[in-house]
């Protein structure tokens, strides 16, 4: 089997035993639950996608591993076309989802992960790579959704892993037996990790010969014996629960939830160690993730702004104002931010090359330039979105109110813009907006543009370290006629 189709996709989830907590409650299932489902069809949209014809030069690839086809999120990149196919195939996601499709972040930990790993075991004669290699194969075969998992709760940000107070507050090997190691710890931030088969974890930064015990990478499944996670409260997420909820939801089918994951004394069998104390090595895998990520948000990113533009279009439509040349300068504006994400992203794509290992990396400092604009883009996106939709956005009555018998003729009377537009219709896209800009899906449009990938200082730094300054230097004294 190498492609799932969406349905079995949702049922293979349903034979995990995850341990999953909400609100304080343990989710007995979390597949049927209306908190979480929405997030769950936003992964399910990647099967379905790589199903249909007219997306499967997207959607799907040939294996290097296997020969066969395989859905692209299980892909290790052959090509700077490899590469720039998976950015088309993220905005399309978006375009069709409004939302994190959460199999990103796999995707991006199997080609750091591939190719470090065979540096690692050239130096130390290991066997991570082939180890590696025989998982990804299992995976590409079963086609599993796969969360990658990077980033630590950190403590106190001035000490490092080893000389924190609590030393949990990085994952870390606490022991090591003949046939593997055991593990603890917590990675935050997981997005999707509950709509996960596996989770594959990395080391969250650059390491000291101290720190051994913290350089450690290793891939499990969810259910796996000692892993909770513990769903991350979002804005309005308990409208999701409302009985009959609809409009006010915003996006009823599609979503994102995340998770602090607890690794409570986790054991991993050695076939499923890809690093284990090589320290010198954990940055340069971080670094390799980090590139494949910051050159993701040039695809996820633009695909939910699409959505987003075109719903604040509807929204001056909607308010009888499409042709005011403020308006049409604004979502003019909003296009130009949009696009030039998508430009860094198919930019740092073209000019990949091949790793040692022989899949191919993307131009590190363009895919940090990208990822650098995406952390300021979108908020400007969203407050041109806002600006207008107008102040009804956020003073909206609710659509309970909308349906009363009492009041919902009140509603219905005074809440009408075009005349023409249903005020049902003008509500969804009011909503929508909210979604995108305050409400759930804020979390992965805004805040995740933020914070997702590593904070922009994270991306400043790299760009220093890779602009050539010294070149630059060596340019401008040429031109000058200075001498060396």
């Amino acid at each position: 089997m190498s492609l799932m189709t969406g349905e079995e996709y949702v049922e293979s989830l349903r034979k995990l035993k995850l341990n999953v907590y909400y609100l304080g409650k343990k989710v007995e299932s979390p597949v049927d639950n209306p908190v979480i489902r929405p997030s769950l069809n936003s992964v399910k949209m990647t099967y379905d996608l790589a199903q249909q014809p007219e997306y499967e030069d997207l959607m799907t690839a040939k294996s290097n591993i296997t020969g066969k086809k395989v859905n692209r999120f299980t892909h290790l990149h052959q090509s700077a076309e490899d590469l720039v196919k998976k950015v088309k195939m993220q905005r399309l996601c978006g375009q069709k989802t409004a939302a994190c499709f959460q199999r990103c972040v796999g995707m991006d930990a199997f080609n750091a992960v591939y190719s470090t790993t065979f540096e690692i075991d050239k130096q130390y004669n290991t066997n991570y790579f082939e180890n590696f290699k025989k998982y990804l194969a299992y995976v590409q075969d079963k086609d599993l959704t796969v969360d990658g998992a990077m980033t630590d709760p950190k403590g106190d940000r001035g000490l490092s892993p080893s000389k924190q107070v609590d030393p949990d507050l990085y994952l870390r090997v606490v022991e090591r037996r003949p046939d593997g190691v055991v593990v603890r710890g917590a990675k935050a931030h997981q997005t999707g990790i509950c709509n996960s088969h596996e989770v594959l974890v990395m080391p969250t930064q650059a390491m000291k010969p101290e720190d051994k015990d913290y350089a450690i990478s290793f891939a499990v499944p969810t259910d796996t014996k000692g892993i909770t996670m513990i769903i991350g409260r979002q804005s309005c997420d308990t409208r999701k629960l409302e009985k009959d909820a609809d409009i006010d939801v915003g996006n009823k089918n599609f979503g994102g939830v995340e998770a602090l994951t607890v690794f409570d004394n986790v054991f991993v069998p050695n076939d499923r160690i890809f690093l284990n104390g090589e320290t010198e090595y954990a940055g340069m895998l971080v670094e390799r993730f980090a590139g494949y990520h910051r050159q993701s948000y040039g695809g996820c990113k633009v695909g939910v702004g699409d959505v987003l533009i075109g719903a604040a279009a509807l929204a001056a439509e909607y308010n009888g104002v499409p042709r005011a040349s403020h308006i049409k300068d604004k979502l003019i504006e909003m296009m130009h931010l949009n696009e030039t994400l998508y430009a860094c992203g198919i930019a740092c794509s073209s000019e990949g090359y091949p790793t040692k290992a022989g899949n191919y990396q993307i131009d590190l400092l363009l895919a940090n330039v990208c990822k650098q604009n995406v952390t300021r883009f979108p908020y400007e996106i969203v407050r041109l979105a806002e600006d207008i939709a107008g102040g009804l956005m956020v003073t909206m009555p609710s659509e309970k109110d909308y349906k009363n018998r009492e009041v919902g003729k009140y509603v219905k009377k005074y809440l009408v813009g075009t005349a023409s537009v249903p005020v049902e219709n003008r509500m969804k896209i009011l909503r929508l907006i909210e979604n995108l800009s305050l409400g759930t899906a804020a979390v992965g449009y805004r805040t995740e543009s933020m914070h997702g990938a590593g904070s922009p200082q994270a991306q400043r730094i790299m760009i220093s370290r890779q602009g050539n300054l010294g070149q630059k230097k060596s340019l401008a004294k040429a031109i000058a006629r200075i001498e060396e």
